[in-house]
């Protein structure tokens, strides 16, 4: 009975954009656009400010604990820089999500359309991993954190 179901469904289904929607997209890209451009200006004001960061930090450093220590600074730099690299690919994703959709809605394509969703897709796809790793950082911290509290207590 379920395989004459599905066997009788269409196989393709159309999906038709009404003015309404058509107009939230085009909203939506053109804000998604911006925040993708501001996104790309602090993604390179991250990196610059990384070049420097050992510079600015390392003297910190070495005032705190008396040495000449570069790793102090060093370690701020790559800092910055591993997180302007996973600040890039989101911004990446929704400045071609963004793109695309404004395309598909000047040219009414459907494929440009999909192309828009699929990157679309892979922002939020992006982030949702990313959560998930800091969520498992999150509680790998609180764990160890308590397991430090009670070594403490028991000293």
């Amino acid at each position: 009975m379920e395989a004459e179901f599905y066997n009788n469904t269409p196989s393709t289904q159309l999906l038709i954009i009404n003015n309404d929607s058509a107009s939230f997209l085009s909203s939506a890209a053109k804000w998604g656009k911006f925040l993708a451009i501001v996104g790309f200006v602090m993604i390179g004001l991250t990196v610059l400010f990384a070049f420097f960061a050992g510079s600015f930090f390392g003297p910190m450093m070495n005032e705190l604990d008396g040495d000449t220590n570069f790793a102090g600074g060093a370690f701020f730099a790559v800092f910055y820089i591993v997180f302007a690299l996973l600040y890039f690919f989101p911004v990446l994703y929704l400045y071609k999500f963004s793109s695309k959709m404004q395309d598909a809605l000047r040219l009414q394509s459907e494929n440009v359309i999909a192309e828009s969703f699929k990157n679309l897709k892979s922002l939020l796809k992006f982030v949702g991993i990313l959560t998930i790793v800091f969520f498992g950082i999150y509680a790998l911290g609180l764990i160890f954190m308590m397991i430090g509290f009670g070594v403490g207590a028991m000293m």
